[in-house]
């Protein structure tokens, strides 16, 4: 008899807003694939698979942001965007007491504690953005206008141009 497999909170979240999702597994065994090998596993482009980040102010007060795995986070830019001085990224030691979620699995939805949360603006490109299920080696494609309502989060232009 196959095992039942238990929902994530990000799942629970989605469903509860009467969100509609497609979760995808890959194989995560090793905590370490980041978005873009994520993609290649899942068959999409980098550009539509999303990553959550996780910063602070000097006085610790959390943002987080999901970007496109094919791009890197402004801090600068984030920091305006949340309407703070200056940003820096969460040491990793501090992720899963703050959120609730373990490095690899960090996603928007279902934090420990709601924090500020902003999307790249870029989301909007897609009809589907893949973002991750709270759990290494689960990703759930959504509609990202849907995602931002169930989270709730902001579209703001967050990328660092090349």
């Amino acid at each position: 008899m196959a095992q039942k497999k238990t929902k994530t909170n990000a799942e629970r979240i989605l469903e509860s807003a009467g969100v509609s999702y497609v979760p995808h597994e890959f194989d995560g065994r090793d905590g370490k694939a980041d978005a873009g090998e994520i993609a290649g596993q899942l068959g999409v482009p980098a550009a539509c698979v999303f990553k959550t980040l996780v910063t602070e102010t000097e006085r610790h007060e959390a943002f987080v942001f999901v970007v496109p795995a094919d791009g890197e986070l402004d801090l600068k830019k984030a920091a305006r965007t949340a309407g703070v001085k200056s940003l820096a990224m969460l040491p990793l030691a501090r992720l899963f007491p703050l959120t609730g979620y373990r490095h690899g699995g960090c996603s928007p939805l279902g934090m420990a504690r709601k924090f500020p949360t902003f999307i790249d603006v870029s989301a909007r490109e897609h009809e589907r953005i893949f973002v991750s299920a709270g759990r290494i080696g689960l990703n759930l494609e959504v509609d990202p206008q849907a995602l931002a309502r169930a989270v709730p989060a902001e579209f703001a232009d967050l990328r660092r141009a090349h």
